[in-house]
């Protein structure tokens, strides 16, 4: 499949340049990056107790849950050197040939915290960019991220069992990447909801135009993607409130219709994270590198849909929108062919 060469491609791409002294350079920098972003924020939140590293082997989709994929700790401690916890593998790909979902919203805000008070548990999420043919980092692309609140609902769009309401905008917004190629966010673990794994979209933008208020318009999509979570850490975040509220059914990876076309042997949508104190409730520092072709434009690609917009006198549907509680993420009927009667949000 095209997909699979491409992800081929970019794979032996980043393979190849990623011992050069400016890929090397670029990585010592994420390194203290992250380090120092883990310190702030539990010195902000005041985090006696010392973080924990939790990390996973890389394997295909069909085997992640089969082998000792969980997450487990590795008893690291304040002596270990911070290249072991903070680096990340610069041959991780995603492919840009995953779709956006029924619920992808045009014109949010410019903006670092995107929670607006969503109880769940704070995730700072960092997303790097990399030139694939390079591995150096892919500065000014502009990134849209968004994830269902805890208990399954996203905002900005109108559905059956999904009504968030059009002017809505919680866990929605857009981060421009730095010199580095970085984007992160102040968000929390995504919820879940009947028919999707849990995850987080993403979808980034080149040469856009930023506006006086804060949007974008204009320029060319060059990737988008979903992350995925480990099933131990998903647990682990679903056994505490407001999770534990969500009475929709769970959804694994290996049964998630998007997460085998986002996961193969090339590329790996699992971020590598931090507990940043004993607990899951006292946050999570997530991190991914993300290899894109710079001259990619996903614009006309069946994967890419607008469900609304958002404009000064608030949210409303495209023509084109999947929304309404018909269809899911491949165009289809979830399920049985028929819209949900359930309560449940649509796949996306």
């Amino acid at each position: 499949m095209s997909r699979d060469q491409m992800a081929s491609a970019a794979k032996r791409s980043l393979d190849g340049c990623s011992s050069s002294l400016k890929a090397r350079d670029v990585n010592a920098r994420s390194v203290a990056r992250r380090a120092e972003v883990a310190r702030e924020i539990r010195q902000k939140r005041n985090i006696q107790s010392k973080p924990k590293k939790y990390r996973r082997d890389l394997a295909t989709l069909e085997i992640f849950e089969a082998i000792n994929h969980n997450q487990t700790a590795l008893g690291y401690t304040t002596a270990t050197a911070e290249e072991t916890i903070f680096s990340a593998n610069t041959s991780c790909i995603l492919t840009p040939e995953n779709t956006d979902g029924p619920y992808y919203v045009t014109g949010e805000s410019i903006r670092k915290n995107v929670t607006e008070g969503q109880a769940g548990i704070p995730m700072y999420l960092e997303v790097q960019y990399l030139d694939i043919n390079t591995c150096l980092p892919v500065e000014d692309v502009y990134v849209d991220i968004w994830n269902c609140n805890a208990t399954g609902l996203y905002s900005g769009v109108v559905a059956t069992g999904n009504d968030g309401g059009w002017d809505s905008t919680f866990l929605r917004g857009i981060q421009v990447t730095d010199e580095d190629g970085v984007a992160s966010f102040e968000t929390i673990f995504p919820g879940h909801y009947d028919g999707r794994a849990t995850h987080t979209h993403l979808l980034s933008h080149a040469n856009v135009t930023v506006m006086e208020n804060g949007t974008i318009q204009g320029g060319t999509v060059s990737h988008i993607g979903q992350l995925f979570y480990n099933e131990e850490l998903r647990s682990a975040a679903e056994a505490t409130y407001p999770y534990s509220t969500n009475t929709q059914a769970i959804t694994s990876n290996a049964d998630d219709m998007w997460s085998i076309v986002q996961a193969e042997n090339d590329y790996d949508p699992f971020p590598e994270y931090l507990y940043l104190g004993d607990d899951i409730t006292d946050g999570l520092l997530a991190w991914i590198q993300i290899g894109i072709n710079v001259t990619a434009d996903q614009s006309d690609s069946s994967y890419y849909a607008v469900a609304a917009v958002l404009q000064a006198d608030g949210g409303h549907a495209t023509t084109s929108s999947s929304t309404g509680g018909v269809g899911g993420d491949n165009g289809t009927a979830p399920g049985n062919g028929t819209a949900p009667g359930n309560g449940t949000a649509p796949p996306s």
